[in-house]
């Protein structure tokens, strides 16, 4: 049962959190959490917090669906980060002009979901599929 979470309106550029929602994509959950917490870009902390996030709502999930809950099974098998509003601001320049500045913002979402593990067992240990 795949779970996901969302963080909107985070206060990071969205080039800045493709690059460390790079680096968990198709890990398991308790990989991402390692390398996020180490990383040292700051748009991981609230990509982790999202990660979290995720694995809390698949526990729920599973436990209102009476199903028992393993967290090394989950993996993270989408993780997106889509462009929010951007904050225009202006600074003072030279001569009288002023230059723009942007603040982007962005909208972060992880989708975690159990390993199919049976399906692959089965097709990696006959060494072909029919």
């Amino acid at each position: 049962m795949e779970a996901m979470a969302k963080a909107r309106y985070v206060r990071v550029t969205p080039q800045k959190a493709r690059r460390v929602v790079d680096l968990v994509r198709g890990r398991r959950a308790g990989d991402a959490l390692a390398v996020l917490e180490f990383a040292p870009q700051a748009a991981s902390e609230p990509v982790r917090k999202v990660v979290q996030s995720a694995i809390a709502n698949a526990r729920v999930k599973a436990d209102q669906a009476g199903e028992a809950f393993d967290e090394k099974t989950l993996v993270v098998s989408a993780a997106y980060v889509d462009e929010g509003p951007t904050m225009k601001r202006f600074r003072p320049r030279a001569q009288g002009r002023a230059a723009r500045i942007n603040k982007r913002t962005s909208h972060i979402t992880v989708v975690v979901a159990p390993t199919p593990a049976r399906a692959a067992a089965t097709t990696s240990t006959t060494g072909r599929s029919s």
